[in-house]
């Protein structure tokens, strides 16, 4: 009579130690990270809900149909902000996972670059070659003619000790080539560039390449899956294309970073809506993003930025992006003009090179904002605006009046101006930066388009950290700002989101 299986895997247990994390691991995605975390990172692993039960349950789901080759009736997209171990939990962990369970998987797995997907890749085959995967899952290795980080396979050792090829991981770039390549399942982690995500040429050719190659790219079209994991960039990023083409071929998971905001555009994009019961002071994850990281995200990132890529809802600016109510007028006499509060001075300059003595209106002008970066002490930071020089000049006249400027403000004062695109736009900028010899200053070459470029100056005008001293030119300046983006002119904001950035630093996505 035949031993109980239950037996035999007690009896294994208590002869093999590691039997039982083995176990764990081959039975649950959420143990099998934990157990190996450290051989991901020296960095403490932080768990929370959405890793336990959401991003596991379903890539588990998602695999096991894979596994049974049941039709496909759904792609897998999960929206969630930057930081959150979506990029270890998907593309690091989860393909080995599978292997564990069914080591003929092949994956293709793709970043919007090509350095990110080999990362990802690379930590992958790491994992499977330390120590302690070796000690747990001694079966396992890697083809040792079929190992680089962009393509490798999986061997298995078989019951008579012969090593047999099994599954693969095939890694590119959005947009890259996928010709002879074929995956069960095709993971996308991150399709957009955060820096580019406002091109007009990106978001096309990212939705060009989901939708026309890699949907070719499956070992079986019935039963393959793609998973799409980013944070929103864009109404029309690959999240929106799909839900717009497809949405009845789509599991949408959408957790937001927090779900208080005013507009509420954080708890109505929550999907399912039942997942709030997890939210502890409206915050998905309230150790590694607390209010006051929120916070910090939204100065960096903008409003539009933060509604992107933290509440999911990349709803493009509208009239009245910036509340002027909120900025303060200060005098000359100002406590806040005293030497010891003031961090640094930067002047910025949108050039034109029109010549009018009565613009059209409309008619861009060159603006050059002289801000300052006020320590307020136990108040915090503030932006003063200290100065604005706004006309209609041709470039010799403007040249001249940017290097008069500069000596009127004086050597402490740092001076950039912008690039336009082309060899045009470099050759002015040249000019520009020799003419202003003897003074620090360079130019800028920023990404976007104004509105974009102004989302994060608007977020500190509309927390009324912004002041600008008593002068001439403040109704002409406010206006702008009271009607912008569809004030007639956008030289005066461009040229304060210039040196706004230049103070606080480019906006940046990414882990907090």
């Amino acid at each position: 009579m035949g031993r109980d299986p239950l037996d035999i895997r007690v009896q294994k247990a208590l002869q093999h130690p590691d039997f039982i994390s083995r176990e764990l691991c081959s039975r649950s995605l959420h143990e099998f990270i934990q157990e190996f975390w450290s051989e991901y990172t020296s960095e403490a692993f932080i768990d929370n809900w959405h890793i336990e039960k959401v991003f596991c349950p379903e890539l588990e789901k998602l695999a096991i149909e894979v596994s049974q080759a049941l039709p496909s009736t759904y792609d897998l997209i999960i929206n969630v902000p930057p930081g959150t171990t979506k990029t270890a939990t998907v593309s690091v962990f989860f393909p080995i996972w599978c292997w564990l369970k069914w080591p003929w998987m092949r994956f293709i797995t793709a970043s919007y670059s090509a350095a990110l997907s080999l990362e990802s890749a690379e930590y992958s085959r790491d994992l499977i070659r330390s120590e302690r995967f070796k000690r747990l899952f001694p079966e396992f290795d890697i083809k040792q003619d079929k190992d680089a980080k962009s393509n490798f396979k999986i061997i298995k050792e078989g019951p008579v000790g012969i090593w047999r090829p099994y599954g693969s991981r095939y890694s590119t770039s959005v947009g890259g080539t996928l010709t002879g390549f074929h995956g069960h399942i095709k993971i996308v982690d991150d399709p957009l560039d955060p820096q580019r995500a406002m091109s007009d040429v990106e978001i096309p050719k990212a939705n060009n390449w989901m939708t026309n190659t890699l949907s070719t790219r499956s070992v079986d079209k019935r039963t393959s899956r793609t998973i799409l994991i980013q944070q929103r960039l864009h109404e029309k990023d690959p999240t929106g294309d799909a839900l717009a083409k497809r949405a009845d071929m789509v599991r949408h998971i959408c957790l937001p970073g927090e779900i208080r905001s005013k507009d509420e555009k954080g708890r109505n994009k929550l999907t399912p809506p039942e997942l709030a019961k997890y939210y502890k002071d409206d915050l998905l994850d309230p150790v590694r993003m607390p209010w006051e990281v929120m916070k910090k995200m939204e100065r960096v990132l903008g409003q539009y930025g933060y509604a992107g890529q933290v509440l999911q809802s990349p709803t493009p600016p509208a009239g009245g992006m910036f509340k002027v109510a909120k900025i303060q007028f200060i005098d000359p006499s100002h406590e806040y003009l005293k030497p010891h509060m003031i961090r640094s001075k930067i002047r910025y300059w949108d050039k034109a090179g029109t010549e009018r003595e009565k613009p059209k209106k409309g008619q861009a002008a060159t603006a050059g904002v002289l801000m300052y970066l006020i320590d307020t002490g136990g108040f915090g930071l503030r932006f003063l605006i200290m100065d604005v020089k706004r006309g209609w000049w041709s470039s010799e006249e403007r040249e001249s009046v940017i290097r008069k400027t500069a000596e009127a403000d004086g050597r402490d004062v740092l001076v950039f101006h912008e690039q336009e695109p082309g060899s045009g736009g470099k050759e002015s900028a040249e000019q520009t930066t020799r003419r202003l010899v003897g003074f620090a200053a360079g130019a800028d070459r920023p990404t976007g388009d104004k509105i974009y470029r102004a989302d994060p100056f608007s977020v500190s005008v509309n927390n009324g950290d912004v002041l600008l001293l008593r002068a001439e030119w403040n109704e002409e300046y406010v206006e702008e700002l009271r009607h912008f983006p569809f004030s007639s002119t956008r030289d005066q904001v461009d040229a304060s989101s210039g040196a706004y950035t230049k103070l606080v630093g480019p906006r940046e996505a990414g882990v907090w």
